[in-house]
């Protein structure tokens, strides 16, 4: 499993944002289209309905970003450490992003949850949403997109590439 800009790809399989499991929202991209999954919005918008793919709520790594990450891991380890039976705030969720779906029947948004911890760059957010725009060009350009995407994640082996690397991968996806 990696991530590259945000996109979650395991295994071939190609998710907008975090793989969910159980329950938790999440977004599926399919050769037959974009699946919502989890709790109230288990759907499948064809791709020869899908109009346009957009993201909102995207966060963005900043400096402050980081630094409100490592005071939340330093407070959480002092909490535990001075009342080791109680509540942590390690099982907050991660912030959500949502996908709208413009479709031949309206527009329709879609929830998942954030898969990097402190935000992405701006360079991945802006490769992604490039990707996501090339989802929606035909069939074929859909297919070969999500297959290369497919491919890689099922070569791949290890944790996520470093951010040079998610980017040119991504650069690739989108040209």
């Amino acid at each position: 499993m990696a991530m590259v800009g945000l996109f979650w790809i395991a295994e071939g399989d190609v998710y907008v944002g975090a793989k969910p499991s159980g329950l938790a929202p999440g977004v599926r991209l399919t050769t037959q289209g974009v699946m919502g999954l989890g709790d109230g919005q288990s759907v499948l918008h064809l791709w020869e309905d899908v109009r346009a793919l957009t993201v909102a709520d995207v966060p963005v790594k900043t400096l402050k970003r980081q630094v409100g990450a490592f005071a939340d891991v330093a407070l959480d380890t002092v909490m535990n450490l001075a009342v080791p039976i109680g509540p942590t705030r390690t099982g907050d969720a991660p912030p959500m992003m949502r996908l709208c779906v413009e479709a031949r029947d309206g527009e329709h948004e879609l929830s998942a949850y954030v898969a990097a911890a402190v935000g992405y760059s701006a360079a991945e957010a802006d490769l992604s949403r490039a990707v996501l725009s090339r989802l929606t060009e035909g069939a074929a350009t859909m297919e070969t997109t999500l297959a290369a995407m497919a491919a890689w994640g099922r070569s791949w082996e290890g944790g996520s590439p470093r951010q040079a690397q998610r980017e040119d991968l991504l650069r690739e996806w989108a040209a």
